[in-house]
Order: structure tokens, then sequence, then C-alpha cells
């Protein structure tokens, strides 16, 4: 990966692209969602994650165009394997955009 490309996917989503949390915040930015989900409590957790579909891998590749984080999300269902492979992948992030 590339410094530019590291930079795109850690900027902030436009307003129109953000991401509306159940009953919760309006998210722009991957940092942002994972502090969303250090909080998140389990309904809303559920409200987007469920057998059918992972909300937050589809916004992570549609609008983040963070791919390879988008299908490791979308094998994961529980709240803390999403949160750790965030937290992972926002560590290589910041440290190839640097």
């Amino acid at each position: 990966m590339k410094k530019e490309e590291a930079r795109r996917i850690l900027a902030d989503a436009s307003p129109e692209c953000s991401f509306w949390v159940n009953n919760g915040p309006v998210l722009k930015s991957l940092e942002e969602l994972h502090k969303a989900l250090l909080k998140m409590n389990k309904e809303t957790f559920e409200h987007h994650v469920t057998k059918e579909k992972n909300d937050f891998s589809a916004w992570i590749k549609d609008v983040l165009g963070d791919s390879s984080l988008a299908e490791s999300l979308a094998k994961a269902k529980s709240k803390q394997a999403i949160i750790t492979r965030i937290s992972q992948r926002l560590q290589v992030l910041k440290r190839t955009a640097a």
C-alpha cells in the first residue's frame, strides 16, 4: 500500500457519505467508527451487523475504499473481533501514511 492510499482511507468521508449509526452519531472516518464501536451498545451493534449484512464492512468498502479491511470485517461477527481488526488496520494505515 502506498502512502497516498493510506491517507485516502484515513481521510474524512464527505458529509453525504457519512455513516449514520442507528440512534447514534454520524461518523465520517475509520477513526470515528473505531471510537464509536468501543462505546456502542449491543442493540445498536446488532442493528448494523447480522447474518445477512454488515453495514460497517459495506461502508468501509464503498465509501472509504478499503476492500481489504471490508473483507476481513465481513467475516467477523462479534463486536470485539471487528474492533480488533479496525484497531490493527488503523495502526498499519497510520504508519504507512506518516
